[in-house]
């Protein structure tokens, strides 16, 4: 009889330790079990093989999960000994039924010993199975609770029960599916929001962390986000007039962006960082192969997570692909500064700057003028500009209005202005003007 090996295992009698080594085997590269065999390779016999041979076949149907009969074979050798042939699985990771999807239930070959799998090893096997969709593919957390999902569901008056689990994608063959887990009040991911100081974002003001369902950290940092948008009210004539810091439909559009769009096979969390002159929104996963982001202001859009994305459209939270960035900008029409976005290979950030502290166009513009966009001309520079065009010169008061700025931030953007030539600084003190400058135009 030949020796146990990465191949071949010896069981002298039946017991659950059988069904892990079928497991195991499934789970590798396929393997032999001799049951009635000892660990010499000694042929001992089963006493009542009969009786044995049913206990085993049901035993193997019963306990694991996927059913894995279609790669097992049974025959009956000299001896009273049963040979148990057990092929590669293709639905892996199979695993015990009373342990569940986890480490615990999960079993490897790993030289001539059955181990149990790392948690790496079974998201790698699930991977293998499933495919790269992440949504789709089983969870490896499979105790699972839907309060706050069901909550939300409820309060937007849509139905959400077990029996509608497989129909939104949260279950896989009787298994919770990584949207499940989305979903779930155990899901892994958080949004992290910082309040700053300092425009590089280093001194924290205030900061949080949500987490729980997806749908409950959507509600929660929204809420919190909406506390962080200050508003500037103005005085003009016998009324008064309010202006939020950001459009509160722009920050939900960012805000739902990032959590639809994210990258979930990362760990990280979203990161919302919130400072005097911006809020940006930064989420894990860079634009899909083939977009860039010419192509997201345009309104062309691809899910990555397309489950996710129209559990959302279902719950009446977005209209349809590709519209929330287009409507950023529209909310930033006629703003000094626009939303901006960058990408990289992991990455994902869109910038909101603050229209309280940037200041709107001037409505009437000289239709002739034609401002050099170069590298060095600013949006703020441009408006200052053109409202010289209009109306000839400007105070420094006039400068601070138009821009919302401070008398700080208005006298080191005119000297700037002044040193690249685009205006003349003329007077001092309460005297003191910009013009534009006399060179026929700007450099």
């Amino acid at each position: 009889m030949q020796k146990e090996s990465e191949r071949v295992e010896f069981k002298s009698e039946l017991n659950e330790q059988i069904y892990k080594e079928v497991i195991a085997f499934a789970n590798t590269d396929g393997g032999t079990i001799f049951l009635g065999v000892d660990d010499e390779g000694k042929a001992i016999g089963l006493p009542d093989l009969d009786d044995t041979y049913t206990r085993l076949t049901n035993g193997i149907r019963n306990a694991i999960h996927p059913d894995v009969t279609l790669f097992v074979h049974y025959s009956l050798q000299e001896n009273d000994v049963i040979r148990i042939e057990v092929g590669e699985g293709s639905s892996k990771p199979y695993y015990l039924k009373s342990k569940g999807l986890k480490p615990s239930g999960v079993y490897v070959r790993q030289g001539a010993t059955c181990a149990m799998a790392s948690p790496d090893e079974i998201k790698k096997m699930i991977k293998e199975s499933d495919g790269d969709v992440f949504e789709s593919a089983r969870s490896l957390e499979q105790t699972l609770t839907f309060e706050a999902a069901s909550a939300f569901f409820a309060h937007r008056g849509v139905p959400f029960s077990k029996e509608k689990f497989r129909g939104l994608g949260l279950q896989q063959d009787g298994l919770f599916t990584n949207l499940a887990l989305l979903l779930s009040d155990q899901c892994p991911h958080s949004i992290k929001i910082g309040v700053y100081n300092d425009e590089s974002c280093t001194e924290f003001r205030d900061s949080k962390e949500f987490k729980g369902s997806i749908l409950k950290q959507f509600e929660d940092a929204f809420a919190y986000l909406g506390l962080c948008n200050k508003t500037v009210s103005v005085i003009q004539g016998y009324q008064r007039i309010d202006h939020q810091d950001y459009p509160t439909e722009a920050i939900r559009e960012a805000l739902l962006n990032a959590i639809i769009h994210r990258d979930y096979s990362y760990s990280g969390s979203i990161i919302v960082n919130v400072n005097d002159e911006k809020m940006e929104f930064i989420s894990l996963g860079g634009l899909l192969p083939g977009l860039t982001p010419f192509d997201i202001r345009l309104g062309i859009s691809e899910a990555r997570n397309r489950r996710l994305a129209e559990i959302f459209f279902r719950l009446g939270l977005v209209e349809s692909y590709g519209t929330g960035i287009r409507r950023i900008y529209k909310l930033y029409e006629g703003c000094v500064a626009s939303p901006s976005i960058e990408t990289s290979p992991n990455a994902f950030r869109i910038a909101l700057p603050n229209k309280n502290m940037f200041g709107s166009i001037p409505k009437k513009k000289i239709p002739h003028l034609e401002v050099d966009k170069g590298p060095g001309i600013t949006k703020q520079m441009q408006a200052v500009l053109e409202y010289m065009a209009e109306y000839g010169d400007m105070t420094d008061e006039d400068l601070q209005k138009l821009l919302s700025i401070k008398s700080t931030r208005s006298y080191l953007l005119s000297r700037k202005m002044s040193e690249e030539g685009l205006i003349d600084i003329v007077g001092r003190g309460t005297n003191k003007k910009y013009r534009l400058a006399s060179k026929e135009a700007p450099r």
